[in-house]
């Protein structure tokens, strides 16, 4: 992985701990500067200090996401640091789980703040940046986007308008050089099992059963720590030069397999009666048991 960033200055989002601070140190283990963000400024200046006592470039900034000017002030930061803003890698997340009939509003309201309108305010900003170079990379985290596990539909909505916002910009984005890709890995983080609480209405129910066809559902068997560094090997092929002209994917980690989410086409015949429309879909999309 070393070299493969050589010359190039990165932002990491919300990469105070976790698989945010795994990523910022592998990408700088990579070769790139890296702008370490966490609006815990301590854990941030830990994470910058590891990276240099590692050999690595890295600066610190503990602006909020959830903020246009701080935002700004983030690309600002790595800009007047390193010189540059080669890639963006947004990664600051909030989670929490409650049924829709007990879901808190001011939760809500910060969850989506920080999930949706911080990626939007980093991704303005460094798309200005960027757009001046002619050049830059945009990868957005969006954990799980739109899936379905329980109690989280408003993490699960916050991830599918992160997608949605991916697969827009790429288009906006591509006439002036700079691409913008996402990543939707399943692992649980330290956040989401802080978070997790038992189903009263369903005690013996296991909390991701092992259904081999909702491929979903499935979590990367191994080590936290190789886990990160398994995603982290997905950021940073998409923010090198190796990924020249793919822009506008949303890559989903399952188990040992990638996956370019798409849409199937089925050829439904001309009449289109519910007949056809039974048969095309048949063994397409999964049916319950």
């Amino acid at each position: 992985m070393t070299g493969s960033l050589d010359g190039k200055a990165v932002v990491v989002t919300g990469a105070g701990r976790g698989f945010g601070a795994a990523f910022a140190a592998h990408i700088a283990q990579a070769g790139a500067a890296v702008l370490v963000n966490d609006i815990d400024g301590d854990r941030a200046e830990q994470v910058t200090r590891d990276i240099r006592d590692a050999g690595g470039r890295a600066a610190a900034s503990a602006q909020s996401v959830r903020d246009p000017d701080q935002a700004d002030a983030i690309v600002g930061r790595c800009l007047a640091e390193f010189g540059s803003l080669d890639g963006l890698v947004n990664n600051a997340a909030l989670y929490h789980e409650a049924l829709p009939w007990e879901d808190d509003p001011d939760r809500v309201r910060d969850l989506v703040e920080v999930n949706v309108l911080g990626v939007m305010f980093c991704g303005m900003a460094a798309s200005r940046a960027m757009r001046r170079q002619r050049s830059g990379t945009i990868v957005n985290i969006c954990s799980e986007a739109s899936s379905d596990r329980p109690r989280s539909g408003v993490y699960a909505a916050s991830g599918g308008a992160v997608a949605s916002l991916t697969y827009a910009w790429a288009r906006d984005l591509e006439q002036v050089g700079v691409r913008v890709n996402a990543i939707c890995p399943p692992p649980r983080t330290r956040t989401m099992e802080a978070s997790r609480r038992p189903d009263p209405d369903r005690p013996d129910r296991p909390d991701r059963p092992d259904r081999p066809d909702r491929p979903d559902r499935l979590t990367l068997a191994c080590s936290p720590g190789r886990a990160s560094a398994l995603v982290a090997s997905v950021i940073i092929y998409l923010l090198c030069d190796r990924s020249a002209g793919i822009t506008g994917h949303l890559v989903r980690l399952l188990g040992d397999q990638l996956q370019v989410v798409g849409q199937p086409a089925i050829r439904c015949g001309e009449l289109w009666k519910v007949d056809d429309v039974a048969a095309a879909i048949d063994g397409v999309l999964p049916t319950p048991a």
